[in-house]
Formats: C-alpha cells, structure tokens, sequence
C-alpha cells in the first residue's frame, strides 16, 4: 500500500454553498402572498402584519400587499400592507 496519494489528489476540494441571506424587498415595494421579503441569520428584523417567519428565521408573505419596515415596541419589523 502506498502511504502516499496519486499525483493531483487534493483533500480540501470541499466547500459550502452560498447562502445569498440579506433583505429581498425593500419598502414601499409590492410583494406577492409567500414571497420571501428577509433571509437572515437569527431574528434581526420581525414579523408584523402579514408577515410569518420561517424555520431558518426566513420572513415571507401570507398575504399580497405593499412592504413597509418601520420600529414596533423598540423591535425592527416588517409589515405588508394589503393593497385598497
């Protein structure tokens, strides 16, 4: 048994998928039911008004609407606004 590796083996040839996190939609944009609006890591911004937040701390729409972030009980929050 050799104790060494065949010329042009590498051991670190490995790496991890991207997780593209950061804010999808900005303010003042309109977003469809189940759009994703937030991917984060932990609760950074919060769930308000139509907004649910998924496993992965994902905040997504439960409704079509108008986003709007603003400050709610000293929490950073994001609302979608249901269109008039």
């Amino acid at each position: 048994m050799a104790h060494k590796k065949g010329q042009g083996s590498s051991r670190n040839g490995r790496d991890s998928n991207a997780q593209f996190r950061g804010i999808k939609v900005y303010g003042s944009q309109t977003v469809g039911s189940g759009a994703i609006i937030v991917r984060q890591v932990g609760s950074t911004w919060h769930a308000g008004k139509n907004v649910m937040t998924g496993k992965d701390f994902t905040l997504f729409a439960t409704a079509p609407g108008v986003v709007e972030y603003g400050m709610y009980h000293g929490r950073k929050t994001v609302h979608v606004l249901p269109k008039v």
